[in-house]
């Protein structure tokens, strides 16, 4: 039975501990560990089991309901709805590197998110605007060149993409991971140096125009926004790499 085995959970470049804990879930499933109508073990087992926090346990069953994957009901706990659909190859953000990798990884980001932008200032609730703006705020008390900055980066995007109101490009977000932001591992510093580089004022200022343009409805900027941020992200990796 699942829970029995203690199977710590390491974070890895590119995965938060949410998103490996979904994934070790949807494994149990696959195998048969979890069938359709079981319930899924409870938070303080998952905790035990796999290392982590309340709140990585929450992200990763809420994301499991997102995908329609389990149900939740109230006082009774999560219960399987169905089998997950084999992993689909997709792409190895480990691999970008080179100049020419992160160049087309950008044109990719260009392609879909500053339409996303575009889709979120028209289609985003006052929470999704609120969560947007908070989200780009809270990138400036987080030290620049960090697996931190990474993940809120990776944060304030998604946000966006799922403030468009069609779930694909929430999805395509998810399905590719922090690791779409193009911060090549080596560039990262260490975390016993985190505390001493500042936040990066510049791309603050970028996710805030952004993030402005949204909540003000303004479909016209957010796109502006997005595809200078995008633009100017292009121009400072690939002098850096």
């Amino acid at each position: 039975m699942p829970g029995t085995t203690k199977s710590a959970l390491t974070a890895k470049p590119g995965f938060n501990l949410a998103q490996q804990l979904m994934e070790a879930l949807m494994d149990d499933i696959r195998s048969g560990s979890l069938m359709p109508g079981m319930k899924i073990p409870s938070e303080s087992t998952l905790m035990e089991r796999f290392g982590v926090s309340r709140t990585v346990v929450r992200e990763a069953v809420s994301r499991m309901q997102a995908a329609g994957l389990v149900e939740t009901h109230q006082g009774k706990g999560s219960f399987v709805l169905m089998v997950p659909a084999e992993r689909r190859a997709g792409m190895d953000m480990s691999t970008v590197n080179t100049p020419q990798d992160v160049a087309e990884l950008i044109g990719f980001r260009l392609g879909v998110e500053v339409e996303a932008a575009g889709l979120a200032a028209a289609q985003r609730s006052d929470a999704e605007a609120d969560g947007i703006v908070r989200a780009a705020a809270a990138m400036r008390s987080v030290p620049a060149q960090t697996r931190q900055l990474l993940e809120a980066d990776f944060d304030f995007h998604r946000r966006v993409a799922r403030a468009t109101g069609n779930r694909f490009y929430g999805e395509l977000l998810d399905s590719l991971g922090p690791g779409i932001i193009a911060y090549p591992a080596h560039r990262l510093t260490s975390p016993d140096m985190a505390g001493t580089v500042g936040p990066d004022e510049v791309i603050c200022r970028e996710h805030a125009a952004i993030a402005e343009a949204i909540a003000d409805g303004d479909v016209d900027s957010a796109r502006a926004a997005m595809r200078l941020h995008l633009s100017n992200s292009r121009n400072r990796l690939t002098r850096k790499i």
